[in-house]
């Protein structure tokens, strides 16, 4: 709150967003707020904020740029972005406001740090809808890839280090995105279809068709990375792309599950030649956005904002995702204070703390201690008022008893 307080040009919003940031990190069954436009400041400045505090604790000039969107269900129609549209939430196509979020992933650790709200055609072009959830007039429509390629650019014009980009198949069959990251240096390993056409030396090929054709010694066994019960392990195969920029390396990376042989393929640019195990580990980092969504939804009400007007979508995502970067930058921080030694223990023997139990010791610590706290001063203050009122009223029975 230190380090956001400035944003804020009187004290009162500054003490009511401090409440705001402690129920969202409470262990509340639901969190919600209809007045939080009235209180927050510049919501795009909070979120340079967010960036910076995150950076401050996770730079790593090897770290990933996650993009995904997320969805929320809604009912009505008055919700700004709201309408029938396919959400990877429901996996299928319900009345949803849809966003974009960019994932910083490092060695360190990851958390969000920039949101862009998806705004359809129906109401980018709908007048009325536009004013009753104040839309700025500036704001016009932008495809999701547009959105990411924003997030991305905004992040890299800051100065936050990164080496690449990951995303799924939205992101991956764009070709503008594709040719955005590659002019700025950046690069990518993106999911792109089955159907996605890839140029090579013997002509323009489907992805699937280019699988067919690799020979069995050409499939290596590389883990993507940790995974709950364990290294995830893969079989991978590279082929190489012969368009793009002719100063840097395009491959197409095919990944095989190795227990029902399903197929999953990406496209990937580098300004220098890299490994396979480093290309798969980027493929790998695509999880933590998911995990980040989880995480922020079920410790900081993400998605659990009943607010219809558009700055007060962005502040209260800003916020939320304020909320939890504190929780996963303490885990990081736990985590590296407690490194384990050569064979594989912890100095004191104890596992890291993750986000959920920090949650709840900071809830313990700081939220409830708070709370108690206040309802401690306003049972004080009952209590005196409360007296006071008993000897007037026993005053003025011995005054009527004299008389």
């Amino acid at each position: 709150m230190g380090r956001i307080a400035g944003r804020f040009v009187r004290v009162e919003p500054r003490r009511r967003v401090r409440q705001l940031m402690l129920g969202l990190l409470a262990d509340l069954p639901r969190k919600n707020c209809w007045t939080i436009a009235e209180h927050v400041g510049d919501a795009d400045l909070v979120r340079d904020d967010l960036r910076n505090y995150v950076l401050e604790h996770l730079a790593d000039d090897q770290a990933v740029l996650v993009v995904d969107e997320t969805g929320d269900l809604k009912k009505g129609t008055c919700t700004v972005g709201v309408q029938h549209q396919y959400t990877g939430t429901a996996g299928r196509v319900e009345n949803a406001q849809v966003a974009v979020y960019l994932t910083y992933t490092s060695r360190h650790g990851h958390a969000g740090i920039d949101r862009a709200l998806y705004l359809p055609k129906s109401w980018t072009g709908d007048v009325d809808r536009r004013e009753q959830a104040a839309v700025p007039e500036e704001v016009g429509f932008a495809t999701k890839p547009q959105l990411a390629q924003q997030m991305i650019e905004r992040v890299l014009n800051a100065g936050a280090p990164a080496a690449w980009a990951a995303g799924d198949e939205v992101y991956g069959d764009n070709p503008k995105l594709r040719a955005a990251l590659e002019a700025r240096g950046l690069g990518y390993v993106l999911a792109v279809s089955c159907t996605h056409r890839i140029p090579t030396a013997a002509g323009t090929q489907r992805a699937d068709h280019l699988a067919k054709r690799i020979p069995r010694p050409a499939w290596q066994k590389v883990s993507a990375g940790q995974g709950a019960k364990g290294h995830r392990y893969y079989d991978w195969a590279l082929v190489a792309i012969t368009a793009g920029d002719p100063t840097g390396h395009q491959h197409l990376v095919i990944r095989r599950n190795r227990t029902t042989g399903e197929l999953a393929y990406y496209r990937c640019y580098s300004a220098r030649p890299v490994p396979l195990s480093t290309l798969v580990r980027v493929a790998g980092s695509r999880w933590t956005v998911e995990e980040t969504f989880q995480s922020s939804k079920g410790l900081a009400g993400l998605d659990e904002h009943q607010v219809r007007r558009w700055d007060s979508w962005h502040r209260w995502v800003t916020l939320a995702l304020l909320a939890h970067a504190f929780l996963a930058i303490t885990a990081a921080r736990e985590r590296r204070d407690q490194a384990p030694a050569d064979d594989g223990t912890s100095p004191d023997g104890l596992i890291p703390l993750t986000c959920n139990e920090i949650q709840r010791l900071f809830t313990a610590l700081t939220v409830r201690s708070a709370r108690d706290t206040a309802h401690r001063l306003r049972w004080s203050t009952w209590r005196r008022r409360h007296q006071a009122r008993a000897r007037r009223s026993h005053y003025r029975r011995q005054a009527a008893l004299h008389l």
